[in-house]
């Protein structure tokens, strides 16, 4: 008898969730662009991350909606890392059973941190082999770079299976090009000067007392990862050279990691100078990976960073996503579950978007759809879209850049905060929307907000670079205007905005310039012909709500 093809997935489907796999949907493909360098050696070390079973989710959630909501009597109301740790913390027996796996396997050496939900073991590989069935340990070479990842989906004994979210350490590569993107001039590109912090600040309406105060209780922070560094002495000129008509710090205050030698990446470069210029004069840190622990993932290492430090900066930035269809749903699920705990401690996580349009993803050879990235898709964070000048030569009103991620997820149904103005937005657009097969319309829908993404100024090891663009931009942008905001709450003994996308879908269109002309990238085919969707009036997924206009912005958050 001949049994379909799709009973044989599901038979495969159901064998993976029954046999101990903990993340049977994660993509463990490698590549062409990975060179296989060999298998690693029986008693090489690798660093491995146990994500154990956390308590109280819901809870955890219905908390971050009261902190968030400004009609909630408990607005504001943050909880500490402790309060964070005592809501969340794994019961005893899931770390009871967990320890003693491990230790069953004779591994001793592991750290926790303070909300105990993760465990961070150096482990031989033939142990790590024996511990995780069905793992294969492998290096890997792009580019110079060196990973260590397994070439085949890995499973845990029955008995800690149901204790734990996932095992960070074997998969998930670093996704490619994630650079901010240089653009080759056009023929008259010479006449325009490009994005600078005289531009940026002129364009959303920030005067030279629109600084930092220089109080101590705020700050704000750039993560990198993929082995990206910025040099002090790139910071300390640019600042020479852009920001003679404001008061700014030249010096980051902290950097939290290892810087690495060797030139310092326009990524990291473009970030700094950009959150530090626009949120002038306020203590800024990084948090930076050197790419030397070749086998732990660099985003999960910053997400165990920020359970582990009680106090951090309110507003962090961070350039950095992946496809959502190469991450397995267990370790999406439990990074949102992390995004929210940062999030009810008042701090405020701001992602780019990304920088190809709806993205696309080719199912076979007659059917696409369009590809949304994660963390951009998470619903507790606020991400950041793409514009660019209607007139690239004058400081004039913003269309889209055609880059500028945007979408719907396609595993995270659409948060209460945003129901009305998406739906409003798709009954609006009906007439002009893509086919429906392209986009899942009642998942997430993003960005939130947008800045200007196109032809920005950098200083990249001593040298001034023109036409760089990319959410990347945006990003920092906005993140420094947050602060400035922050600032000024604080100032008035306010608490932080916190996560700040329940608040952002009440203002609607208050302190922010809509933008509503332009579209961006989507599949190239005959269906929609390489468009994806377009901006429009009110909040819409290219732009968002569209760009700040400062001294607006912040009339409408300083009233609590």
């Amino acid at each position: 008898m001949n049994t379909p093809f799709p009973f044989y997935i599901l038979l495969l489907f159901v064998s993976l969730v029954w046999s101990g796999y903990l993340e049977y949907d994660q993509d463990v493909l490698i590549p062409e662009e990975w060179i296989h360098a060999g298998r690693v050696g029986a008693s090489e070390e690798l660093e491995l991350t146990f994500a154990l079973k956390q308590q109280n989710l819901h809870l955890l959630e219905e908390t971050l909606n009261r902190v968030s909501d400004p009609d909630s009597p408990q607005y504001g109301k943050h909880l500490s890392l402790e309060e964070v740790a005592s809501l969340v913390r794994p019961s005893e027996l899931t770390q009871k059973v967990v320890h003693s796996w491990l230790q069953s396997h004779g591994i001793s050496q592991c750290l926790t941190v303070r909300t105990q939900d993760f465990l961070q073991c150096t482990v031989a590989a033939d142990v790590a082999e024996k511990l995780l069935p069905g793992s294969r340990f492998h290096r890997y070479v792009r580019d110079g770079q060196s990973i260590v990842r397994s070439s085949a989906p890995y499973s845990v004994h029955d008995d800690v299976h149901q204790h734990l979210d996932f095992v960070g350490g074997l998969h998930r590569l670093p996704p490619k090009g994630k650079d901010a993107r240089r653009k080759q001039p056009e023929s008259t590109a010479w006449v325009h000067l490009g994005v600078t912090p005289s531009v940026l600040r002129a364009r959303y309406n920030l005067t030279a007392a629109d600084v930092g105060s220089a109080q101590k209780n705020n700050s704000q922070a750039v993560a990198q990862f993929l082995e990206q560094y910025f040099h002090p002495a790139d910071l300390a000129e640019f600042m020479y050279i852009y920001g003679s008509s404001f008061k700014h710090l030249s010096q980051v205050d902290r950097v939290v990691g290892t810087q690495g030698g060797g030139k310092a990446g326009l990524e990291a470069s473009l970030d700094v100078e950009y959150i530090m210029s626009t949120g002038a004069n306020i203590s800024t840190w990084v948090f930076t990976n050197p790419g030397r622990h070749e086998s732990q993932e660099p985003f999960l290492q910053w997400m165990v960073l920020l359970s582990n430090m009680s106090a951090l900066p309110w507003v962090h930035t961070i350039s950095y996503g992946d496809d959502e269809d190469s991450l397995s749903a267990a370790y999406m699920m439990r990074i949102n579950t992390e995004f929210m705990k940062a999030g009810v401690r008042g701090i405020s996580l701001l992602f780019a978007s990304g920088d190809s349009g709806a993205g696309c993803r080719h199912l076979n050879p007659t059917q696409n759809v369009f590809r949304p990235s994660f963390p951009a898709s998470s619903p507790y964070v606020t991400t950041v879209g793409g514009t660019s000048f209607k007139n690239p030569f004058k400081v004039t009103y913003e269309v889209t850049d055609y880059i500028s991620g945007g979408g719907f997820s396609n595993v995270f149904k659409m948060p209460d905060y945003q129901v009305g103005s998406v739906q409003g937005y798709l009954k609006a657009a009906a007439a002009t929307l893509p086919p429906v097969s392209y986009f899942n319309a009642s998942g997430r829908a993003y960005p939130d907000m947008a800045a200007l993404s196109d032809n920005y100024w950098v200083v990249n090891n001593r040298i001034p670079i023109p036409w760089v663009s990319g959410t990347s931009a945006s990003t920092p942008v906005f993140g420094g205007i947050l602060s400035l905001i922050n600032d000024q709450r604080l100032l008035k003994g306010q608490p932080p905005l916190g996560f700040f996308n329940p608040r952002l879908y009440k203002l609607k269109q208050q302190g922010l310039f809509d933008v509503t002309e332009g579209c961006h990238l989507g599949c190239l085919d005959e269906q929609v012909q390489g468009k994806g969707f377009c901006a429009a009036p009110s909040w819409d997924p290219v732009t968002g709500w569209g760009t700040p206009n400062y001294p607006a912005l912040l009339a409408a958050l300083i009233t609590d």
